[in-house]
């Protein structure tokens, strides 16, 4: 069984298949929406949210789950320009939070300046923060910039990275003394010494940084979410929630660490098999092998049985032996494989939905779209595209006189689990800080 999703302003026309669970998992999310988000109101007070947070999700028709939580999102030039303005009130909202008398605000990125896609993203997070109210300079921290830059951006925009400079305990820039450092770079070759030990407050924190932070950690505040929240709307977790898994003292190269990847994959591959029994799937099941730790979809492979993981090449060993940065791979997360029975275009392409949020405010969202990839694999790879969605009042504003399929309630169904997500990183900071 298929349906259509209906087009709203910018939404890609998407077919998702088996989608009766599913529809049934958004039906009950809207009968309980009051329940819902005074659910969430009472966790934000408990657990404030992360400054901002990027959630990849994964549409399976029978399950819907989160499979990555990013802290530093980059992508901010890929949501839908009509919803500047809410990104706009959520920015104000989050930076008053944090520090309630800020005015000059540092923006740090990554070494990307050859990325024009990640300085478009730059670009847009300081329109965003200028337009909330605040000053706003971005400080490099490029070893060979003496002076200050200017990039010009296929959109017409520039940008002016500019050294950034320390003096005792605080950071700054020629003429400009910041009251907050927000980081859009996530640590992943860790904390740099100029960033260590600063007075002013910086946001995220340093320890969320990948660095520090594991994928295993957040699964697992996840996994307590979930079940908290599958109580209080009354479903089984599973539905929302990819089984996991992991292993320390991993490497690839020299075959180290095979028999905890062998037992976990087969464990993990048996439990899902009983959960599709249960529930009459007829998918094979399959699990993604990430490293704990890092993001732009490196050291990632699709495992469907324990035999592809031990007839690895030489190749794939090495692509598995190290993530962003040339960072080496020591712990992998085994996490159930979440289908994508998402497509867009002609031909049909698999997509999944990533949503934007700032502070607890769903402020957007795009699908990542991948022509040559299928629906059990990772679409964050070379030759992915994205579309903006009219993502974030669909989010926010459910229709109960439409059906649970239709596209403010399937965003309003994606808002929610991305919040949950962003919850569960909520709990890891507060529990790093314990």
């Amino acid at each position: 069984m298929s349906t259509t999703v209906e087009h709203l302003h910018a939404v890609p026309h998407l077919t998702t298949a088996l989608t009766g669970p599913l529809y049934e998992l958004e039906a009950h999310l809207l009968d309980h929406q009051a329940r819902i988000e005074t659910w969430l109101r009472n966790q934000w007070l408990q657990t404030p949210a992360p400054f901002y947070t990027s959630v990849d999700l994964r549409n399976a028709g029978f399950k819907l789950a989160p499979v990555d939580t990013n802290l530093f999102p980059a992508g901010f030039n890929n949501l839908n320009p009509a919803f500047v303005p809410l990104c706009i009130q959520a920015m104000q909202s989050a930076i008053e939070r944090i520090c309630p008398d800020a005015a000059k605000v540092l923006l740090v990125p990554e070494n990307h300046t050859r990325n024009t896609f990640y300085m478009e993203n730059i670009a847009t997070l300081r329109d965003i923060i200028s337009r909330a109210g605040f000053a706003i300079r971005i400080g490099s921290m490029l070893p060979d910039l003496e002076n200050s830059a200017q990039i010009s951006l296929p959109s017409g925009r520039s940008l002016t990275l500019e050294p950034l400079q320390r003096k005792g305990n605080k950071v700054y820039l020629e003429n400009y003394d910041p009251c907050v450092v927000l980081l859009n770079n996530d640590l992943s070759s860790g904390i740099p010494d100029i960033l260590k030990n600063l007075e002013q407050r910086i946001i995220p924190p340093l320890n969320l940084g990948w660095s520090s932070r594991l994928k295993s950690a957040h699964f697992s505040q996840y996994r307590t979410v979930a079940q908290e929240f599958a109580k209080i709307v009354e479903i089984d977790p599973w539905l929302i929630d990819p089984l996991f898994r992991n292993c320390g003292e991993i490497n690839f190269m020299k075959r180290e660490g095979e028999d905890c990847l062998r037992k976990n994959i087969t464990q993990l591959l048996s439990d899902i098999q009983a959960k599709y029994n249960e529930y009459g799937i007829p998918e094979k099941p399959f699990v993604m092998v990430k490293a704990d730790a890092g993001t732009y979809g490196m050291g990632i492979m699709t495992v469907h049985s324990v035999d592809e993981l031990m007839d690895l090449n030489r190749k794939q060993r090495t692509r598995m032996s190290a993530s962003k940065g040339g960072q080496e791979v020591t712990r992998v997360i085994m996490q159930e494989g979440v289908y994508t029975f998402e497509t867009w275009g002609n031909p049909h392409s698999v997509a999944e939905p990533v949503v934007y949020m700032i502070d607890h405010f769903v402020v957007g969202g795009f699908y990542r779209v991948h022509t040559e990839r299928g629906t059990n694999e990772n679409l964050n790879a070379p030759g992915m595209h994205f579309q903006p969605l009219a993502f974030a009042e669909p989010c926010n504003c459910p229709d109960v006189n439409k059906s649970p399929d239709a596209n403010p309630n399937r965003f309003y169904a994606y808002g929610v689990i991305a919040r949950l997500a962003t919850l569960a990183a909520a709990r890891e900071y507060a529990q790093n800080k314990s």
